[in-house]
């Protein structure tokens, strides 16, 4: 299934507001499978006050965060409805490497692969991209549901 989401869409999915909603649009989705989002990374951006000032760098954590969002619209996509709105908490970060510094003006495409889903508990593969050139990549685990 190809879907676009728009910000209202995605909403409907994800529990974060602004200033810490990391995703702008879903360009495909395959549930239990893929996602593709993409996140517009602006001057406006709250985080650029302070990181950094003159040399305006979107913070590396701040890029995981968007491929975990990403990640918790492909997982509640798979979900029944009834299960909608459930948290999703990240358990870890494995293999996390940052190619390339992300500035205003950037479009990051976020790329992520379900790799292994037990019970509550997700593995996803995730790239984050601009102009095609790879950024960061890692591995996310997270779990679903209010008792961990």
């Amino acid at each position: 299934m190809k879907k676009n989401f728009n910000i209202q869409e995605i909403m409907s999915f994800l529990p974060h507001r602004y200033p810490f909603i990391l995703v702008d649009r879903i360009l495909e989705l395959i549930p239990g499978e893929k996602i593709v989002a993409l996140k517009n990374v602006t001057i406006n951006e709250p985080f650029f006050q302070g990181h950094f000032p003159g040399t305006p760098v979107m913070p590396g954590v701040l890029i995981i965060e968007a491929m975990g969002q990403a990640g918790g619209v492909l997982v509640y996509a798979a979900l029944p409805k009834e299960k909608h709105g459930l948290p999703i908490y990240f358990m870890g970060i494995d293999k996390v490497k940052f190619r390339k510094p992300v500035v205003p003006g950037d479009q990051i495409i976020l790329e992520l692969k379900l790799v292994k889903q037990r019970l509550k508990a997700v593995k996803m593969s995730g790239i984050a991209t601009v102009d095609k050139k790879i950024v960061a990549e890692a591995e996310l685990m997270a779990v679903l549901g209010e008792n961990i």
